[in-house]
């Protein structure tokens, strides 16, 4: 299925998430029935369902829908991606920015194509160094570039809110590929998503 940025929710999985987070929250100690909460567990399982839509979305016919032949071998970045995901571990979210290269090898997809992969592979149940590796793999598949870079800066909320509580810790993940294993054509990538323009 090509990407699609909607707000369709399946009556039949809203239906059973809803009954899940009513025993939850009756769980935690509070009263499902009460005025503030009585549409909490519905407006979660449309919640959750939307920030999950990852799963239902096909990277690859996402790229090949937006796919030219071009005539260009200069790195192309598009930086400074906004990340919004969820951590599989507590079902809590991390979010930050990533940066996003590639030297064409005959072929170009949109720009706007590139944001669009991060969005399918972050809308999912997540850890940031997986979500690294496929945004790689998704765009080496679809263009056969000669080097693919992505480096993701985020802040996880399992880290903020519980365990160690560090507030200002900022976890960095890279995946390479091709001409981005050479030391210059890396320290170029590096530099173009460090730079800030003018």
């Amino acid at each position: 299925m090509a990407y699609k940025n909607t707000e369709h929710y399946d009556e039949t999985v809203t239906e059973a998430l809803v009954n899940i987070y009513k025993e939850v929250i009756a769980l935690l100690g509070e009263d499902p029935g009460r005025e503030g909460i009585i549409k909490t567990p519905e407006r979660v399982a449309k919640s959750l369902q939307y920030l999950t839509q990852g799963y239902h979305l096909d990277p690859h016919a996402l790229l090949d829908s937006t796919k030219f032949h071009e005539n260009v071998s200069e790195m192309i970045v598009v930086k400074d991606i906004e990340v919004y995901s969820i951590c599989e571990h507590h079902m809590l979210p991390f979010f930050g920015k990533a940066h996003v290269a590639y030297i064409p090898n005959g072929w170009i997809t949109g720009l706007s194509k590139v944001a669009r992969v991060v969005d399918v592979y972050a809308r999912r149940l997540q850890v940031q160094e997986r979500l690294t590796i496929q945004i790689k793999d998704a765009i080496k598949q679809a263009l056969n570039p000669l080097g693919v870079a992505v480096v993701v800066e985020a802040q996880h909320l399992c880290m903020m809110m519980r365990g160690v509580q560090k507030q200002n810790s900022v976890t960095t993940t890279s995946a390479f590929d091709g001409e981005f294993h050479k030391n210059s054509t890396r320290s170029e990538f590096m530099r173009l998503i460090g730079a800030k323009l003018s």
